[in-house]
């Protein structure tokens, strides 16, 4: 039954399809249907075939691109609920690429960064549960739970032959945005990290750099963006259009017409030309690529640290009538270059790798924040 219906709906789909094209995917849906009458003929085991329904549509969706993702009733039900305090997290930001779970960022001080998880780790395993096949939402499923609870992941890490394995116990995730302080051998330079672009971050960000602005000794910024995994795009422009006269600071194009915008700075630095350095790495997402790609078109600030991870689309949910919804992309970003972030992220101006095994972010051990404060004295 469930086959059937699912048949007619193509069929009622690609109703309004050129002939040519009719006749190949009408091919594709008969070849569709006797792939399932051999599944439910033959296969091994019995097969729950809504369970296999439900996996076609995501593998229709995820082959579109990591992002996009079908939601079950039950998961997206989930998805919305408002748990209050009721279940944790680890505090980390995922992907997918080739089927697999991969890490974003750690966000800082959450139980997966303390646990020692990198950006561009691959998440093989999540308990007993192996993650290859899963969809993205599932694989977030699995890794929440009642707060206190512990869960263990196997991760593949780049440039380590054999899988690390981390104990997280599950916590509530809350993101102080913006943190601040003055460093520098002189004390002159304003540091400001940024964790995430979150409805107030424009705010807290511009209230550091002003009370920064009063201290007349302050010559130029450090701005940390690393393992922000981005955020709202609302605020992502906000904070970009401080440090800009003018100019475009990025564009989305989409299939629609009220997808294909573009945003400009408003007259008015902030901090009056003073010089700005972004750090940035692979766990540098979205928005946080909005912010440091649009500076560096502008030359308004120069890039130091890795590569970010080149996540430069926009997805919307949209609920099905099941009860159930999908995660679409419905646009790209694009930087004031034209450029797309997609895929490619944005380069440094100066590429500064993480060193050490003992690494720590803001930290002495930081190779990255002390190379930036270095070129506001050479």
């Amino acid at each position: 039954m469930k086959k059937n219906f699912l048949i007619l709906i193509l069929f009622f789909y690609f109703s309004n399809i050129s002939v040519y094209s009719k006749n190949n995917l009408y091919e594709k849906i008969d070849l569709f249907g006797e792939v399932l009458e051999n599944i439910q003929k033959d296969y091994v085991d019995d097969v729950d075939q809504s369970e296999m329904m439900d996996s076609a549509i995501n593998g229709v969706l995820q082959s579109l691109d990591p992002y996009s993702a079908y939601m079950s009733p039950e998961l997206f039900e989930e998805m919305q609920t408002d748990t209050r305090g009721e279940f944790g997290g680890l505090g980390i930001e995922i992907g997918m690429e080739a089927g697999v779970v991969k890490v974003i960022s750690p966000i800082d001080d959450t139980p997966a960064a303390k646990a020692g998880i990198k950006a561009g780790d691959y998440i093989v395993k999540i308990g007993n549960e192996q993650v290859q096949g899963k969809s993205l939402l599932e694989a977030v499923k699995l890794m929440r739970g009642p707060v206190g609870t512990s869960i263990e992941l196997t991760v593949r890490r780049k440039k380590v032959k054999k899988p690390l394995e981390f104990k997280i116990e599950r916590k509530i995730i809350e993101v102080q945005s913006v943190s601040s302080k003055i460093i520098g051998e002189e004390k002159n330079l304003g540091y400001v990290r940024l964790k995430s672009f979150n409805e107030n971050s424009d705010k807290q960000f511009l209230k550091s750099v002003k009370e920064f602005e009063k201290k007349s000794k302050i010559k130029g910024y450090v701005f940390d963006l690393r393992n922000n995994p981005g955020g709202l795009l609302t605020q992502a422009i906000n904070i970009t259009d401080f440090f800009l006269e003018d100019g475009e600071i990025v564009s989305t194009k989409g299939r629609k017409v009220s997808e294909t915008r573009k945003f400009f700075a408003r007259k008015g630095d902030e901090i009056e030309g003073k010089p700005i350095v972004v750090l940035i790495n692979n766990g540098s997402a979205s928005a946080s690529e909005i912010f440091a790609g649009a500076l560096k078109d502008h030359k308004r600030a120069i890039i130091l640290g890795e590569n970010s991870y080149g996540k430069g689309s926009v997805q919307s949910i949209i609920p099905l009538r099941n009860g159930g919804g999908i995660r679409l992309t419905i646009s790209k970003y694009y930087l004031p270059s034209g450029k797309s972030i997609s895929e490619v992220g944005v380069t440094p101006d100066i590429v500064v790798e993480e060193e050490g095994d003992d690494f720590s972010i803001n930290t002495d051990k930081d190779n990255q924040l002390n190379y930036a404060i270095k070129l506001f004295n050479s």
